[in-house]
Formats: C-alpha cells, sequence, structure tokens
C-alpha cells in the first residue's frame, strides 16, 4: 500500500510532533507579499531574508520535485524552571528559547521522519527538511496545510494549542492528500498590535521587524536605537507580548517534553549574569537558541536591561563585567556594550541627579 497522509501524521505524533497537516505543492499568491515587505524596509539589517527570497516566494526552487508539504507543530508552552523574575533587573527570555535550541531538535526529529517514510513508501522519492533557518515561509505553508490560521501577530495559531507553536516540515516529491485550511478567528479582536510597545505590528499580520523587540535583542549587530532602549524592559531575547495577550492563548496547555525545560535562563537577574566571565554566561546559553546571538550582544541587552531596573545600587556593577577580572569578559569590551553601560549608568542616575 501506498504511504498515505495519515500515516505520516501518526508517525509525526511519535516522534513528539502536536500537530501535522499536509498541502499540495503550488503557487501561494501570499507569498509574493514577502517582495513589498522587504522593499519597505522591514527587514532591517537581516540581509539574508533578501538574499534568500527568490526561493522563499518558490517552493519549487527549495525542491525543484516537489509535490507535497508536510508541516509540522510543536508546542513549546511549558513552565520555567529556576527564578521566579521577581527582581527589579529579572530577565526574560522568549519561550521558545528557555530550552534547547529547536532547530537541532526539530530537524533531527523530521529527518527521523523521513527515515520512516523511505521505509515505508512504495517508491523512492526526494525530500528536504525546513527549520526557520532554510529558506521557506514556514507560516504559510502551515496555514495552507491546515495547522491553523495566521493571526493578527503574525503566528500561526490553532484553536486548541494557541500559538505558542514551532514550526517545521519537509517538502516532497510525493502526492499526500492535502489538508483544509482552517478559517480566520481573529474576528475583530486587535489585542496584539494594542500591546505592542513599539508599534511593531503596523497593521493585521504585517510586522516591521525594525521596531520589534525581537529584532533588536536578537538580530541586530549595532547599538539598539535609544527610542527603543526603555521599551526593551526586561526582555533579554526575544518578545512574546504579542502572544502572551492574544486570547487564543488565555489558558493553552503546557508541554511537558523536557526538552523545553533544560534551561533556567528565564528570570535569572541581569546583574548576576553581568558578573559572569564570558565562559559561564556561554555555558548559561549553551545548547539554546540564545547561542546564534552572541556575547557581546547579550551583554549589551543585559546593560539596558540593568539600566530599566530603577536600582541605582546596581551601577556600580556595570563598572565589573565578569566581576572585575581582567581579561574575563572580553565580551564586554567593545564600542556596542560600552555605549549601552554609559547609557544604563546615565538611567540609573536618576532624573534628579541628571538635572
Amino acid at each position: 500500500m501506498p504511504l498515505t497522509s495519515a500515516d505520516v501524521k501518526a508517525y509525526a505524533t511519535r516522534l513528539g510532533c502536536d500537530l501535522c497537516g499536509v498541502a499540495t505543492a503550488a503557487t501561494l499568491p501570499e507569498l509574493q507579499f514577502l517582495n513589498e515587505w522587504l522593499a519597505r524596509g522591514y527587514a532591517g539589517e537581516m540581509r539574508y531574508l533578501h538574499r534568500s527570497a527568490a526561493t522563499r516566494t518558490s517552493i519549487e526552487r527549495f525542491l525543484p520535485s516537489v509535490r507535497s508539504v508536510i508541516v509540522t507543530a510543536t508546542l513549546y508552552n511549558a513552565e520555567a524552571p529556576g527564578a521566579s523574575g521577581s527582581a527589579p533587573d529579572a530577565v526574560e527570555v522568549a519561550r521558545y528559547a528557555r530550552g534547547d535550541d529547536y532547530h537541532r531538535v526539530l530537524a533531527e526529529r523530521l529527518e527521523a521522519l523521513v527515515a520512516w517514510m523511505r521505509t515505508q513508501a512504495d517508491t523512492p522519492f526526494d525530500a528536504a527538511i525546513f527549520v526557520d533557518k532554510h529558506h521557506v515561509q514556514e507560516r504559510s505553508w502551515a496555514a495552507a496545510a491546515g495547522v491553523g490560521w495566521i493571526g493578527k501577530n503574525g503566528c500561526v495559531i490553532h484553536p486548541d494549542l494557541g500559538s505558542w507553536l514551532l514550526l517545521a516540515g519537509v517538502a516532497v516529491s510525493l502526492d499526500l492528500a492535502p489538508d483544509r485550511p482552517q478559517l480566520d478567528q481573529c474576528g475583530s479582536c486587535t489585542l496584539c498590535l494594542d500591546s505592542c510597545p513599539t508599534g511593531a505590528l503596523v497593521e493585521p499580520k504585517v510586522l516591521d521587524a525594525t521596531r520589534c523587540l525581537a529584532y533588536h535583542t536578537i538580530e541586530l549587530d549595532g547599538p539598539i536605537p535609544e527610542p527603543y532602549r526603555a521599551a526593551v524592559d526586561h526582555h533579554w531575547f526575544g518578545c512574546d507580548i504579542c502572544q502572551a495577550v492574544c486570547p487564543w492563548n488565555l489558558a493553552p496547555p503546557l508541554s511537558t517534553d523536557p526538552t523545553w525545560t533544560s534551561g533556567q535562563r528565564q528570570g535569572m537577574r541581569a546583574s548576576d549574569l553581568w558578573l559572569m566571565p564570558d565562559h559561564e554566561l556561554h555555558r548559561v546559553i549553551d545548547g539554546s537558541a540564545m547561542e546564534r546571538t552572541g556575547l557581546s550582544r547579550l551583554r549589551r541587552t543585559l546593560a539596558l536591561i540593568i539600566g530599566n531596573s530603577d536600582d541605582p545600587s546596581l551601577a556600580g556593577v556595570l563598572a565589573r563585567p565578569g566581576q572585575g577580572v581582567r581579561n574575563a569578559a572580553p565580551s564586554a569590551d567593545t564600542i556596542v556594550v560600552r555605549e549601552a553601560v554609559a547609557w544604563a549608568q546615565e538611567r540609573l542616575r536618576g532624573p534628579r541627579e541628571r538635572e
């Protein structure tokens, strides 16, 4: 018997995927908006999006023989271990980065799925996996495959699981029965647009990344522009505000997969992290998606969080990265970090002293 969509979905579930859908490979008209989005300058410094735009707008460029696109969604909403985050300089880490690096985890699961499919299919087939870093617009294919609808915050929303979902998939040269797309159920709600502290959601489903805190704390290589520094607040890596306020996430299920609770980064004190030598700070982020950002960017943002703490007693900490031990924290010895430290120290002096 030929391999069916139902077979693929069942095995994807066994591998730890919470949802799985299938779309027929075709030209998705909405993918063409990427070129307009790039032309508006919304990508900022993410030049790789310009370089990969042709592939992102055509699944055939990703896999020329593609016939079907399998999309999986994995729930990553989990209880954060460790500190509660009540300190004035407690850091916020986006939920997807609190556990193991999802790029590696999901790629391994999809490779296992493809390997199993090859044992079950009655004919050879081509396959190419995609996990965020690959040149595929996952959310568009997730919507086409019936995994959920694209909400006004730009995230894929499932009526039962909400939007705390990691998307990945496989383009294959097999003809698999497709699923029906789901209806958009955002209605007249605009909570995500209204709650963004920097107005990054310029219209429903359209994000200006250059205003987004996730872009500033993860992608931006240089200094975070001054108008956004107070908005950084406690956000060390990424931002979940537009998902946290979504009504579909009011009571989302929790994942019991230990993969998403392996770290204890959430709620740590920025001052404690700042005082760590580089090798200890790297140990904190080791094995997580935070590694891609680099220690210098992370220290830049830690300095801003300390500056936003309204705790003048922390000003002295900023002069002692790596406990003040010489050469213990070379990541702090950059123009970008030093500039962030100067801003934070000035902010901690308080308005009265600045006058």
